[in-house]
């Protein structure tokens, strides 16, 4: 069973943390809703909390701009973890959740697509490439992309309503 995340103690301090793919592979046999959303918490973490202290520190900037709904300095932010450590995956993802609430689509899937390069198994990546193949009138582009984000996270939250909404519009009313 995987160790997962919450209140410190002495016992867990002295546990190794859990590799990605040690947290992907729970991921995917997760036994219930609950515990996958505990290791995906995790992962979230992981990824959110690579790099340089000053690549966290523009990445946790960049959360709390995107939030704010400051898109100009949100995009700041990422562009600048972008610059210090290309090789990170999320600071793509991150950019292309700006670019994706700006509207500037072709932007959100280019960085998508720098994304998955680095992590392809950036579920959460697989979710927003799906939201834009939606948004352009594809569905079965985003059916496709979603259903790719459920082959790595079978419990994604919602899940199974969006696929259903997504085969309903990639293949008619009947489905």
């Amino acid at each position: 069973m995987l160790a997962l995340a919450g209140p410190a103690s002495v016992a867990q301090e002295h546990r190794p943390r859990l590799t990605l793919d040690q947290l992907f592979e729970g991921l995917k046999h997760a036994p219930d809703e609950s515990t996958a959303q505990a290791i995906e918490a995790q992962i979230w973490s992981v990824w959110q909390s690579q790099g340089s202290p000053t690549v966290q520190l523009l990445m946790r900037r960049g959360l709390r701009n995107l939030q704010a709904e400051a898109y100009d300095d949100a995009l700041e932010d990422f562009d600048a973890v972008i610059a210090l450590a290309p090789e990170l995956a999320e600071g793509w993802n991150k950019r292309a959740t700006v670019y994706f609430r700006r509207g500037e689509l072709e932007n959100a899937a280019r960085d998508i697509a720098e994304a998955l390069a680095r992590e392809p198994r950036h579920f959460g990546a697989l979710v927003g490439l799906s939201y834009i193949h939606e948004r352009r009138g594809d569905a079965l582009a985003a059916l496709r992309a979603f259903e790719a984000a459920l082959a790595i996270h079978p419990k994604l939250t919602g899940g199974e309503m969006r696929l259903k909404e997504l085969r309903r519009k990639a293949f008619g009313e009947g489905i």
